[in-house]
């Protein structure tokens, strides 16, 4: 393993200091501010804030619900990765009502988050992410990097076609470029993909506990394989190409590895499972966990701390910090043990009460809508501030340490990398990729993975296609399998969202919800200080972060920010929330005939 780049925890103190935000950061939903205060002379990020300005209480309006809606309502949380949020679900009622799907089902669930994966990262990648690196974004921050790109030869030109990384470059320019049009193309094809497999993209239609509604034939897998195998020829060219592009950045801004820095602390709660071991009980997690086609786990400091599920779920804290939330120690406690008897702390999902409290926002005090989820390890008693590498870094990370996933000739975790073996497409030989553990947790390497994970996705895709085939041809055709709710009962379901982590906690008494807490990746990535001072992940990033960019304060873009916080794939919809207060109403007109002139 490769030796952590150390940073000073306190920063020299600063000179020349200048207060910037951005508030609301472009190119996602417009509710995340990050607020710094930049020293020009060091040239360096003093201070990070992140914030998250409104309050929408899911955790609240679900008690009291029939539990059987809650993937569906949950799913609402966000209109980006709604899906991830609907599968969670079903995994969580899964484990509360004791219910097993039939193999073909969770098959048919694995392609569906596949193609949410794929289509996802690569819109993210191609359209928003790629913007930071593009020839005009270049031309105004960076233009010695631009003249140094231009001279470039990309090293595997013969590949992906383009000479010089400046027409990389070019390639990537918002709404001209050919690799940004070539991305939106892609991006159709794997919503199509979803859409097959759970009908309907964000919010499926067909996912449901016991399995799915989906109607199993060769058709509908054959007209998902069709899309997949031109997926698969576009990703042969486009990682060697992002190879490219990010290693440029480390030759062109000797370092630049600095940006986006922070502690190697990833979490990763593991994704796809295999039904032939997966029985959703809570007393055999570990053992259904640990064959995940994306193994959970978390890894501090380069070393696998752990793969355990019932370890993570056990682990996680809940953390007010300098969120806008009274605290809950005097509330209820819900779950006192776990179905192993563990005891379950009183910060854990499972007893949590939300208690929101609007305030003035303080940046000495509170200031966001987002608490601070952390996970307590039990060696060193510390409650860690986990990022998610924006999703891949993570997952990939703990996949390869950890060694156990090998998927019959297209993925096999080594220990120190990941090999992803993509077969014979239309007009591209058999081709296979090494991701591998890099030196640093940063921007680059977040961007870097998000590439290497949508080959990996299209390999797992392949290999439940062959597995969902195979089922069919055996006769076993059945997709779904029937449960009862019971009177009283307990669930957590464990996943990856696309950006990171996504559990969700499930309390059932009287076969209604008495309480309910989903923990999506962005209230981990972008928590605020919690009380003991320990920044989210966001602001550690950030603050730090040196800055390379040419331009001085009078024309600052702050493109060395966005690249550190937008290599996370920030999303807010899971992080903000609305509220109303007491008293006020929420006027809704239904207008089925908004934009037609009367």
């Amino acid at each position: 393993m490769a030796t952590e780049v150390r940073r000073e925890e306190t920063p020299t103190p600063p000179s020349q200091l200048v207060e910037m935000s951005w508030d609301p950061i472009t190119r996602i939903v417009g509710s995340l501010g990050i607020h710094t205060k930049i020293d020009f002379k060091q040239r360096i990020v003093a201070e990070c804030y992140s914030t998250s300005s409104i309050f929408r209480g899911y955790s609240l309006f679900m008690q009291g619900k029939d539990p059987r809606d809650a993937h569906f309502i949950t799913s609402r949380i966000c209109g980006i990765c709604g899906d991830n949020h609907a599968t969670c679900s079903v995994y969580t009622q899964n484990m509360a009502y004791g219910v097993k799907p039939p193999a073909l089902g969770e098959w048919i669930l694995n392609l569906g988050e596949a193609a949410e994966y794929m289509f996802d990262h690569n819109i993210f990648q191609e359209n928003l992410v790629a913007v930071d690196y593009c020839e005009q974004m270049v031309r105004e921050t960076n233009p010695g990097v631009l003249e140094k790109a231009e001279k470039t030869e990309a090293p595997h030109a013969d590949i992906h076609g383009y000479r010089t990384i400046a027409d990389i470059m070019r390639a990537c320019n918002p709404f001209t470029g050919a690799l940004y049009l070539e991305g939106l193309q892609m991006s159709r094809l794997t919503r199509e993909k979803f859409c097959l497999m759970e009908g309907r993209h964000v919010h499926p239609s067909t996912l449901y506990p016991g399995g799915v509604g989906t109607v199993a034939t060769i058709q509908v897998f054959t007209d998902y394989l069709v899309r997949l195998m031109k997926y698969v020829e576009w990703m042969k060219k486009i990682v060697p190409l992002h190879d490219d592009l990010f290693d440029f950045f480390y030759q062109a801004l000797p370092g630049y590895e600095k940006v986006g820095y922070r502690q190697t602390l990833l979490g990763c709660w593991g994704s796809f499972q295999d039904p032939n071991v997966c029985d959703y009980d809570y007393r055999t997690m570990d053992e259904w966990g640990r064959a995940m086609f994306v193994t959970p786990g978390v890894v501090v400091d380069g070393e696998l701390v752990t793969t355990s599920l019932v370890d993570i779920n056990l682990g996680i804290r809940i953390l007010l910090g300098s969120s806008y939330y009274e605290d809950w120690q005097n509330e209820r406690t819900f779950v006192d043990r776990d179905p192993l008897g563990n005891p379950v702390d009183k910060r854990h999902p499972w007893n949590q009460t939300t208690i929101p409290k609007p305030q003035k926002r303080d940046f000495k005090g509170n200031y966001s809508w987002v608490m601070s989820p952390r996970w307590y390890d039990k060696r060193t008693e510390k409650h860690l501030a986990l990022d998610t590498g924006g999703g891949p870094l993570a997952r990939l990370w703990v996949t390869a340490l950890a060694g156990l996933v090998e998927l019959e000739g297209y993925i096999k975790a080594t220990g120190q990398s990941v090999k992803i073996r993509l077969p014979k497409s239309a007009t591209k030989p058999e081709v296979e990729f090494e991701w591998k553990i890099p030196q640093w947790s940063n921007a680059i390497e977040r961007n870097r993975a998000r590439t290497y994970f949508q080959a990996y996705s299209a390999a797992v895709a392949l290999h439940c296609i062959d597995k969902a085939l195979g089922e069919i041809r055996a006769g076993h055709t059945k997709t779904w399998n029937d449960f009862t709710v019971p009177k009283e009962a307990i669930g957590c379901g464990f996943h990856e969202a696309v950006r990171g982590v996504l559990s969700h906690h499930l309390v059932i008494e009287n076969r209604k919800i008495a309480n309910y807490h989903p923990y999506p990746p962005t209230p981990w990535n972008a928590s605020v200080r919690d009380i003991y001072g320990t920044p989210g992940p966001y602001e550690d990033a950030v603050q730090n972060t040196p800055i390379f960019e040419e331009n001085g304060p009078e024309n600052f873009k702050g493109i060395d920010i966005m690249r550190a916080v937008r290599s996370f794939d920030p999303c807010l919809p899971c992080g903000v929330h609305m509220y109303l207060g007491e008293g006020k109403e929420l006027n809704i007109v239904h207008s089925p005939t908004f934009g037609v002139t009367m």
